[in-house]
């Protein structure tokens, strides 16, 4: 293990300084809009990455604050009155994603279809590229980190992007697009020729050069154009490590008999490992190395984390498909990435947040709408397109509702759709028909027949002509479901009725219930 983990340390230490500086801006946005402390967010992203990091079988994975959790938890905060009763739902959410990890419910991660995970990563990868225009232009009204199509503010994803080039700020503007050439430039097959270019990502050359861009040529020589403010990172400043230890908040257990702690604490389980799994298998799909994460120990793992983030003051902790992109993105090899981003985190709230201050978000927009690119390749949608209706749709219907709500709407539609198909797909595999002759109908049942398929095969019977002759081939049926047995025994015997006459070939090797009767 220490071999695997120290042959790839030259690739996940650039990989989770990359994730780190993603992450900051994120936790803090999401703490924002969550209606919680700043430093909430940073927290959780800390545990995310020491403790989840360290207890979770992912390799690539990340975990921190989640976005599609934040009107979960605004509206949490409010009802139960207080943070610090909301901190003990998130420790007892901890406790039941921990119980469900051993009870091995995260089996339930390998039953979404593959079309809805890829239409998922697309539609992240198209939201990240939509969010991140107006930062890039130099509009920072909304929060880093926002999934939602509809804003607090009234606006909309596509209209918010609209006000942004009506509100160009040129300092912005001239910071994302370099940085973003950095990134192309980085991309290119010469520069990856270079061995220093593997040690040193993209990613931070572009934050750098955006410090640089901002603190020295600005201020030296366009002061007019100095981005400050609401286009800085902020992160909370602490003067001595008392004052740090202040920003810690603890739950309150006089709050354990109230029963709204444990409805909070049951929804936020529920969705957190929702989207933990599905970030699991979106990630198992990006990993170049084709490795399966141990779902159930995911959840353990989250659990865990959970617990501890709800004890020392942090929001709710998911895995999360932007870091764990941005992870791979920047060639991530192993867990060391995601540890060595919670330690970033951890450090750099303690020692040097006036260094971190001084990057502009349009650095960090550029670095997001390349991962987002990376996501929504048009590569991934004619793959799909070719693969047929069956795919593409799941696949389409699923982006369009993510984008057009939320991460969490849009999955649910897009399971329901995906699942659709599947059993539409298994339905018509399940019994084959065909017309070998005139007036002859071969019905022939597949090793496996539930009783799903009992309408398309009524429908069958029912449109077959009068005076033809059928028959129903079970030779390799195994199972057979009760009600697919009655519909056939029923028909067989009204069938003379039409002059139609029913053939039986049974199964050779049978499970199914009154096989013989039939």
């Amino acid at each position: 293990m220490k071999e695997y983990f120290g042959s790839n340390l030259k690739n996940d230490i650039p990989a989770g300084l990359v994730v780190a500086l993603v992450a900051l801006p994120l936790c803090l946005g999401i703490a924002l809009a969550s209606g919680a402390p700043a430093f909430s967010g940073i927290l959780a992203g800390i545990v995310g990455g020491l403790v989840v990091g360290m207890i979770s079988g992912s390799q690539l994975s990340v975990s921190g604050p989640a976005a599609g959790l934040a009107v979960i938890v605004l509206n949490a905060i409010e009802s139960l009155g207080a943070f610090e009763s909301f901190l003990l739902a998130v420790f007892l959410a901890g406790a039941i994603q921990f119980i469900l990890g051993i009870l091995k419910a995260g089996v339930i991660g390998h039953f979404f279809p593959s079309s809805v995970i890829k239409g998922m990563l697309a539609a992240i990868g198209l939201i990240l590229i939509l969010k991140q225009i107006p930062h890039a232009l130099g509009d920072d009204q909304d929060y880093e980190g926002d999934e939602s199509f509809f804003q607090p503010d009234g606006q909309n994803t596509f209209t918010e992007i609209a006000l942004a080039f009506q509100n160009i700020d040129m300092g912005a503007l001239i910071i994302s697009l370099s940085a973003l050439a950095i990134l192309i430039i980085w991309e290119r097959p010469f520069m990856k020729k270079q061995k220093w270019t593997n040690i040193v990502p993209g990613a931070l050359v572009a934050v750098a050069w955006g410090v640089i861009a901002n603190a020295v040529v600005y201020a030296g020589y366009a002061s007019d154009m100095v981005l400050t403010g609401r286009h800085m990172v902020s992160l909370p400043v602490s003067e001595s490590f008392d004052e740090f230890v202040g920003f810690f908040t603890f739950p309150d257990f006089s709050q354990l008999g109230n029963p709204e702690i444990y409805v909070t604490a049951a929804t936020i389980a529920i969705i957190a490992s929702l989207e933990t799994l599905l970030s699991l298998d979106a990630v198992d799909k990006l990993d170049p190395y084709k490795r399966i994460a141990p779902v159930n120990r995911e959840l353990t793992a989250q659990g865990v984390g959970n617990m501890v983030s709800g004890l020392i003051g942090g929001l709710p902790i998911t895995a999360v498909i932007v870091r764990s992109t941005a992870n791979i993105s920047s060639g991530g090899r192993t867990k060391v990435s995601a540890v060595f981003h919670g330690f970033l985190l951890a450090t750099s709230v303690v020692f040097f947040p006036d260094v971190l201050n001084m990057i502009p978000k349009a650095a960090l927009a550029a670095v997001l709408l390349v991962v987002g690119y990376k996501l929504a390749k048009p590569s991934l949608f004619k793959d799909l397109y070719a693969k047929g209706k069956d795919q593409f749709l799941p696949f389409i219907i699923t982006i369009v509702a993510i984008l057009m709500t939320d991460l969490l709407i849009g999955i649910t539609v897009g399971i329901v759709i995906g699942l659709f198909f599947v059993i539409k797909s298994n339905l018509h595999q399940a019994i084959i028909v065909t017309k070998p002759k005139d007036n002859e109908y071969l019905i022939t049942l597949q090793k496996d027949v539930s009783f799903l398929n009992k309408a398309f095969l009524r429908r069958t019977l029912r449109d077959i002509p009068d005076g033809s002759h059928v028959i129903v081939d079970e030779t390799e049926s195994i199972f057979v479901d009760y009600d697919i047995l009655e519909t056939i025994e029923d028909y067989k015997s009204t069938a003379k009725n039409a002059n139609i006459s029913v053939e039986i070939k049974p199964a050779k090797v049978s499970k199914s219930p009154k096989f013989a009767d039939v």
